[in-house]
């Protein structure tokens, strides 16, 4: 018998988060600080009116771009909060959850053999994503020293004559490094000039401590040549209710909704009509918890400093990517000591790119108790390995 399956596919990694996760779900006492997920219930009122849209009998489908009340609500929010204007009817999609938007955003747009930038350490879809879409990744590595910020020089030095599209990824995933409007005005420079394509993941933009977010498209020129993405998982502790949405030029997202069309139909109604009220009421929980999460932050950072591990101070999303290097093993090695020795499970840098290597991403959407006992396992065995 013939070999079914796909060599595009059987040649992707599978994600590296997954698999201390798995392993600790099995370990009596162990902490998990691995998974990126709110460790907060979604807030009462936004469950009540999905609640309500069941017992209402609102469990039909809705248009494929999805509810033109919730389309209307997420152009108010970005227009609220970054002063830009996207037209409901033809540059808002609302898709299943973030990552949906980045896979059909690529497919709509690339080309094969068009090239994408990736920066890395970065979320572990866009690789594949790109790779599915018949694109080829070009990977750009992130550097400490610069606050894991991309920089005008390291965009040039990627940039060809069959590059597509950037993916930004700020916020970011795992390193918690921002990108300031000054960084983005740079970068917009470039993508003018060289005529890039911008997909910009805001999955986190709620989530930051060091001014406002300040989104590329923004900025002078760069709406028609942008992908916002963004979604509900994070800043409203709606990770299972599998919802996000994309805005940009319309021609891309009238391609995007074809490829939703046909392969989704359209997002969950219930979630839709629970993120028309989020959006509506939610800015008073969303800074509850940004708040929460900025003394978890800072709690971390304190911890770092006390034991002696090298930490740059993120500014966003809820991670921070401490420095492991003076031990002298690989990443993957660290973690799995840690699991096996203190049982508290972080994920390997590597997971999120080569350039990963010598950090672990270490999660800080966890309770207080939990970061305490986790870092206390920590320190006691970065203690041993120092003596």
């Amino acid at each position: 018998m013939r070999n079914f399956l796909s060599d595009k596919v059987t040649g992707l990694k599978p994600s590296g988060i997954r698999k201390f996760f798995d392993i600790v779900t099995e370990m009596k006492d162990a902490i998990s600080l691995g998974v990126g997920e709110p460790d907060f219930d979604t807030p009462w009122f936004i469950r009540d009116e999905g609640i309500f849209s069941l017992e209402r009998g609102r469990t039909f489908y809705t248009s494929n771009a999805g509810l033109k009340d919730l389309r209307n609500e997420i152009s108010n929010y970005i227009k609220r909060t970054q002063n830009i204007e996207y037209n409901p009817d033809s540059e808002v999609i609302v898709t299943v959850g973030g990552s949906e938007a980045i896979d059909i955003g690529l497919r709509a747009v690339i080309n094969p053999g068009d090239e994408v930038i990736i920066p890395q350490p970065s979320y572990v879809s866009y690789e594949p994503c790109a790779i599915l879409a018949d694109a080829k990744p070009v990977i750009v590595d992130l550097k400490a020293e610069n606050e894991f910020r991309l920089t005008a020089d390291e965009l040039l030095g990627a940039v060809s004559d069959k590059t597509k599209v950037l993916i930004l990824p700020f916020p970011n995933n795992p390193t918690g490094a921002i990108m300031e409007r000054e960084d983005l005005e740079k970068i917009a420079e470039i993508a003018i000039k060289k005529d890039i394509l911008v997909m910009s993941d805001e999955i986190y933009s709620a989530l930051t401590y060091k001014g406002e977010h300040v989104s590329i498209a923004a900025i002078d020129g760069m709406k028609e040549r942008t992908i916002l993405i963004n979604g509900f998982s994070k800043s409203y502790a709606m990770t299972g209710w599998r919802l996000g949405y994309a805005c940009g030029p319309k021609e891309i997202i009238a391609q995007m909704t074809k490829i939703h069309q046909f392969a989704i139909m359209c997002a969950p109604t219930t979630s839709q009509y629970a993120a028309v009220e989020a959006l509506k009421k939610g800015d008073e929980e969303v800074e509850k918890m940004r708040k929460s999460y900025n003394q978890r932050r800072r709690f971390l950072m304190n911890a770092f400093k006390e034991m002696g591990l090298e930490c740059f101070e993120p500014h966003g999303a809820f991670y921070v990517f401490p420095c492991i290097k003076e031990f002298n093993m690989s990443s993957e090695e660290f973690a799995t000591r840690l699991l096996m020795e203190e049982k508290v499970a972080v994920v390997p840098g590597t997971a999120f790119g080569d350039c990963g290597e010598g950090f672990l991403r270490i999660s800080y959407a966890y309770s207080i108790e939990n970061l305490k006992e986790a870092i206390s396992r920590i320190q006691k065995f970065v203690e041993r390995l120092r003596s």
